[in-house]
């Protein structure tokens, strides 16, 4: 027996943040548990087979990394499974895992992730930084991999480890990024569950030089440059964050598709270069918080 009909509510937390959706596919010679508010019936759910989830979610999230100025970003996705290969999104983009679930108490995800990096490519509500010209933006692509373990504390929920590694394929700061993510995941309710991810992001020299180094000459503005010239001092940890959400499944039963509504709250703490350009000193925050709120529709 699989038990997929939880998948949905990980995965608009996962568009606005660079963390893994959570997947969970356990057994139980029960098909009835109580877990946390009533019996969840997990003989027939949607989720079972191929099955895809569309949506849309609106973000809250800082205008640039580093930025203390907020926007909102109309974000679409689509998560799943077809033909045994899972769909799941990605911050911009996507993963594929060619790795089918199995039935045990652990689960193995080899893929492809791919995304689009929009870091001061527009909406840069800071006139300082505005000067300084936009970047353009990076189509990310690499392997992904990751592991697994489920039933860890009741029959439904998971504890999952993954880390993505990414190469820009289109030529912008030509760099490697490496996003490792750890997520625990569980149903709350038969309409209702939450997770708690805490995920990092490591790049290279020509990713840091790129997004961080600040250079005078760059300087379109009236005057001299306000800002210091900054060289990024080689590669490292850009952030360290965390994410709490809240899925809600608007008839009540997460086991049979349908709509259901996602909360979303996120922090992360700039580090190194990240936090030491002047865009984010002088201009911005270390301190970065993103908020989510998405519908979406599985069938």
């Amino acid at each position: 027996m699989q038990y997929h009909s939880l998948r949905l509510v990980a995965a608009l937390a996962s568009v606005t943040l660079a963390v893994p959706a959570m997947a969970q596919d356990t057994s139980s010679e029960d098909d009835e548990v109580n877990v946390s508010q009533g019996p969840v019936d997990m003989s027939e759910t949607v989720y079972d087979g191929d099955y895809l989830s569309v949506g849309v979610g609106a973000a809250v999230s800082s205008s640039y990394t580093g930025s203390d100025d907020y926007v909102v970003s109309v974000l679409p996705f689509a998560q799943g499974s077809l033909g045994g290969i899972g769909i799941s999104p990605r911050a911009g983009g996507l993963k594929l895992d060619f790795i089918p679930d199995g039935e045990g108490k652990v689960d193995l995800s080899l893929g492809v992730a791919g995304r689009l990096r929009n870091n001061r490519t527009g909406q840069i509500e800071d006139e300082i930084v505005k000067q300084y010209g936009e970047l353009d933006g990076a189509i990310e692509v690499g392997p992904s991999v990751g592991v697994s373990i489920n039933q860890v504390l009741n029959p439904y929920d998971s504890l999952s480890f993954s880390t993505d590694i990414m190469l820009d394929a289109a030529g912008a700061h030509e760099g490697l990024v490496v996003s490792p993510g750890i997520s625990y995941f569980t149903p709350l309710s038969r309409g209702m569950a939450g997770a708690l991810s805490i995920g990092a992001e490591w790049a290279d020299e020509d990713f840091h030089d790129y997004n961080f180094g600040v250079d005078p000459s760059a300087y379109i503005g009236p005057g001299v440059s306000p800002l210091a010239p900054f060289d990024p001092d080689g590669g490292g940890f850009t952030n360290v964050g965390a994410n709490l959400f809240l899925g809600i499944d608007l008839d009540g039963d997460l086991a049979n598709g349908g709509l259901a509504l996602v909360l979303l709250g996120g922090y992360s703490r700039l580090l190194g270069d990240a936090a030491d350009t002047p865009f984010t000193t002088e201009r911005g925050s270390k301190d970065q918080f993103t908020g989510a709120v998405g519908l979406a529709y599985t069938f």
